[in-house]
């Protein structure tokens, strides 16, 4: 399951370039752009030179070069041309598909040297917003689609999530000035997709708010434990895949029975599962964000 992708049929090139499949055969017949290459059964596959060379020629295509011209460039050029036209335009395609070639190629120094360039121009929030959420989000859809591995995702975020620590590092370096509310950041038992749990975190030391990350898969017992050290406190998790769409209520009640259980606990969830709670379970100690711009607006 974790093995490297190295082959892509048409559809995968579809998912990643965003370009649909037949516009892709149209421009590989009419212009040939791409070499695709073919099993011992003749069925037809495109390797990663292949996937580059269609995300460059994207870009430029999206920056309003005809294919017909781009077709005739010498193909060492693209990238060339590339650099040269974002020194003057939006980088954020562009960016998006760097972000993604560095991924398909487990290239850390890509993702670093492409990090470190938008760090010229904008902020870790920034850079957080417009880039690394697209990019998460389009990895969601490239793995349903079987277009990556579980390797794929496992390395880019694990490269998104040392940027994340190193800047929620600098943040705490002073002590929060309101502290009149703490914090407690979990997932609960099972999950482990704490990306968006640890941008919370960011955004909440970035606005100096007091608060304890507790990270992965932590059972209610463990919560009880740290609520008896602090007063106010305001349970955050993330629910992407656990408790799933038939246990999320159940857990709900479970939470408003062990811990939201008097006037000053507050609870607030996010994640993907959060469209299967039901609305009678939601109370004025309740809140469940759609997003995290929503919550970190009100902060």
């Amino acid at each position: 399951m974790n093995n490297v992708k190295t082959k892509f049929n048409i559809r995968d090139l579809e998912n990643l370039s965003g370009i649909k499949a037949h516009t892709i055969r149209i421009w590989e017949k009419r212009y040939n752009i791409l070499e695709p290459m073919r099993t011992e059964t003749n069925i037809r596959f495109y390797d990663i030179e292949n996937l580059q060379k269609l995300l460059n020629i994207t870009t430029l295509h999206n920056f309003g070069y005809k294919i017909s011209a781009i077709s005739k460039m010498p193909e060492e050029k693209l990238p060339v041309l590339v650099k040269e036209i974002l020194s003057n335009k939006s980088m954020s395609n562009h960016i998006l598909n760097d972000f993604k070639l560095a991924m398909m190629n487990f290239d850390q120094a890509l993702f670093l040297n492409t990090y470190n360039a938008l760090l010229q121009e904008k902020s870790f929030r920034e850079i957080f917003y417009d880039f690394f959420i697209p990019l998460l989000n389009e990895i969601g859809l490239l793995w349903q689609t079987n277009t990556i591995t579980p390797a794929h995702e496992h390395f880019i975020s694990f490269l998104i999530k040392q940027k994340l620590a190193s800047n929620i590092e600098k943040l705490l370096l002073q002590p929060p000035q309101k502290t009149e509310r703490t914090y407690i950041l979990y997932l609960p038992k099972n999950e482990i997709h704490e990306l968006g749990l640890m941008f919370i975190n960011y955004e909440l030391a970035l606005n100096d708010h007091k608060s304890i990350f507790l990270g992965e898969s932590v059972p209610i017992d463990s919560l009880k434990d740290v609520k008896k050290h602090f007063d106010n406190v305001t349970f955050v998790t993330y629910i992407t895949v656990e408790p799933t769409m038939g246990e999320i209520n159940d857990y709900i009640e479970e939470l408003k029975l062990e811990l939201i259980n008097d006037d000053t606990t507050l609870l607030y969830v996010f994640g993907h599962n959060t469209q299967f709670i039901n609305e009678d379970k939601i109370n004025k100690n309740i809140s469940v964000f759609k997003s995290i711009s929503e919550f970190s607006n009100g902060l």
